[in-house]
């Protein structure tokens, strides 16, 4: 019998449950769960479909491979099939199952990520699009992935509405259609041979084993999930439905609207009495009430109460939570592939609201008690106590504490030391504010955060986030310059002075606006400190620090709107279309910086992963820790700078809570 190297999977399945809503985990742990087709290559071979859904099974010696850790397994998207494959064995065939970590840890109901390989990250990792239709089409592969797919996993995987041309069933199996049944089948197979050919066509493009490793790590951690507070969510959830009903009741008198959520019926009210408004968008309203008379200005405040969302992370929650009291699958691995960050999944931790309220503990005690009489009485805006609270519906397990970690100011301290601007990196080694040291440099005064020259700090601040990138009056404004009581006319001055105050980060990105096309034109190696940058069969590649590449297809040089030269290449637009990007040196710089924040955290993760992390956000770490484990410790070596970034200078601040919070 031939030795099993390599697998390459794909799995069609049946679920009840809306994996669109709830994700993989919560979708495979489903008593109603099954696989109906286990398409595979065995070691690169002929693609073989077992067609479990009619009997047929799995061989011995491939169910064992799937568990073995000397065998690598490639799939699409591979947590999926690796999440489904776990629930299978430990169902079917449990002598082939085999999990990993501690038994302290919370991971062990799924197979251990070590061994498994995705073509999706590979192809993240080239500047390809993260759909397998798409990458087909990019790569012009001979085998294209099969159109007929969709109406396919429709028909055959979820459940269908009863009628009584079906006979009033909710399921279709194949005897309800054989036609469509060997298609599915066709499909399946087609699949495992795009996935295959994706791997043959970026076999001179290799990912990293630091990156696999890193890929392992953050699979880990979508097993190990995070927990949630069921009674918390569950009666935030209905003390925000009597909230807006209060809250339309009180509109209602006011305004005697039959729909008071009706836009149009609100802006004609507005109109009768006075105030017209071409949109009821938050910062349009903000805007109105500063001089709306105060019966207008009541229901307009009374509206945007009305139409804060909050509740929809908690139904997120509801959706995602496992049998297990835990979200699993949250985060998406270079779900952003121009800088290999990640992506939020489900309830997406990236965007939580903060919270800013100084008795965050008692909110949530009278919202955990259900107490909406309470809260309405100790609380003007309800939906915003809710909004706040968003955050603490993540708890530890009992025994354990949160440990919330995160690096102070990491894009500017990587930005600074790339650059060599060496007053921002003394700021950082003596620990001083940068926003007031930013200020102070460019307005030629001391600046304190709450002394002499304080109200400085908010342009030294808005001048930090909006300008690092080659931003300039447009990035002010959309860093909120003009809301902050800035005028249109302080704003160009502001960009020239930060500039003038920081002369060796403009001119690294301009330096690097150079390398990069000196690459494309003359194919040759440049490099722009510890950068380096290189144009390799028809893609431009930037080698950061850590040895990881960033990669951008099919670069060239082409004019832009002001005549001069820029950078194209091929990429997902804001459209979420592949389409030719335009970029030039500070831009670049921007992913350079990013991607380098990116490394530095994952180092950090590395260096912790024998501590119990369940979540990221940003530059942030969330771990769950056992009492005894040292705030001190942790930070110390999530601020320690890696190998391949010296003399750069870091920090990492923390502290700890019972449930998750903003510090």
């Amino acid at each position: 019998m031939e030795k099993i190297n390599t697998l390459s999977i794909d799995l069609e399945t049946y679920s009840d449950v809306d994996i669109t809503k709830a994700g993989a985990y919560k979708y495979a742990e489903s008593p109603a769960f099954e696989i109906l087709l286990f398409g595979v290559s065995v070691n690169g071979g002929s693609v073989t479909v077992y067609d479990l859904a009619c009997g047929e099974v799995i061989p011995d010696d491939i169910l064992a491979a799937i568990s073995d850790d000397s065998v690598t397994k490639y799939a699409y998207n591979a947590s999926f099939e690796r999440v489904c494959l776990s629930i299978y064995l430990k169902r079917h065939y449990p002598q082939y199952f085999r999990s990993y970590s501690i038994p302290e840890d919370t991971v062990g109901n799924y197979l251990a990520p070590a061994a498994w390989k995705c073509t999706l990250v590979w192809a993240a990792y080239t500047g390809l699009p993260l759909s397998l239709a798409m990458v087909g089409k990019v790569l012009g592969l001979e085998e294209q992935k099969m159109t007929e797919g969709k109406d396919l996993i429709r028909y055959f995987c979820s459940p269908c509405a009863p009628t009584k041309t079906n006979g009033g069933r909710t399921r279709n199996l194949p005897e309800h259609d054989m036609e469509k049944w060997e298609t599915f089948k066709a499909y399946n197979r087609r699949d495992v041979e795009v996935e295959m050919q994706i791997q043959k066509r970026l076999q001179n493009y290799p990912v990293p084993d630091s990156v696999w490793d890193e890929y392992h790590l953050d699979q880990e951690i979508n097993d190990r999930g995070i927990m949630i507070d069921p009674v918390l969510v569950e009666n935030a959830i209905r003390i925000d439905e009597l909230a807006k009903t209060e809250l339309s009741d009180q509109i209602q008198s006011r305004t005697g609207l039959d729909n008071p959520n009706s836009v149009m019926q609100m802006k004609e009210w507005l109109s009768e009495n006075g105030m017209e408004m071409e949109s009821l968008g938050k910062k349009q309203v903000a805007e109105a009430l500063k001089t709306a008379p105060e019966d207008i200005s009541e229901v307009l405040q009374l509206r945007q109460q009305l139409a804060k969302s909050s509740v929809k992370k908690y139904q997120a929650m509801q959706n995602a939570v496992c049998s297990d009291g835990r979200c699993h699958g949250m985060f998406q691995f270079y779900g952003a592939n121009r800088s290999g960050r990640w992506a939020g999944r489900l309830i997406q931790l990236q965007n939580l609201p903060q919270n800013h309220m100084s008795d965050l503990e008692e909110a949530r005690n009278l919202v955990k008690a259900g107490d909406f009489e309470m809260l309405s009485l100790l609380y003007d805006n309800v939906p915003l106590v809710l909004s706040e609270l968003i955050r603490t519906s993540f708890l530890p397990r009992p025994g354990y504490k949160y440990i919330v970690a995160d690096f102070s100011a990491i894009e500017a301290r990587v930005l600074s030391h790339l650059a060599g601007e060496t007053w921002r990196s003394e700021v950082f080694k003596t620990g001083g504010d940068i926003y007031c040291a930013s200020a102070s440099q460019m307005f030629k005064v001391p600046v304190e955060k709450h002394g002499q020259n304080a109200h400085l700090r908010q342009r030294g601040k808005v001048a930090e986030l909006a300008l690092g990138y080659g931003g300039s009056v447009g990035a002010l404004k959309a860093m909120g310059a003009l809301d902050y009581g800035m005028s249109e006319d302080e704003l160009q001055p502001l960009v020239n002075m930060w500039r003038s105050a920081n002369p060796r980060i403009v001119e690294y990105w301009w330096k690097v606006d150079d390398a990069v096309k000196k690459a494309i034109k003359t194919r040759l190696v440049t490099q722009v400190g510890n950068i380096r940058f290189e144009y390799r069969s028809g893609m431009l590649f930037i080698e950061l620090p850590s040895g990881r590449h960033l990669a951008y297809v099919k670069p060239r040089i082409g004019e832009n709107k002001f005549g001069g030269e820029s950078v194209t290449y091929f990429g997902i637009d804001a459209k979420k279309k592949w389409s030719r990007i335009e970029s030039y040196g500070p831009k670049f710089v921007e992913n350079i910086v990013q991607a380098i924040s990116r490394d530095i955290l994952c180092y950090a993760m590395r260096t912790l992963s024998h501590c119990f992390i369940v979540g990221h956000v940003h530059d942030e770490l969330i771990i769950e820790a056992s009492k005894n484990v040292s705030l001190q410790a942790i930070c110390k070596q999530m601020g320690r700078t890696p190998p391949w970034l010296p003399g750069a200078i870091l920090r990492a601040d923390g502290y700890e809570c019972g449930f998750y919070q903003k510090d």
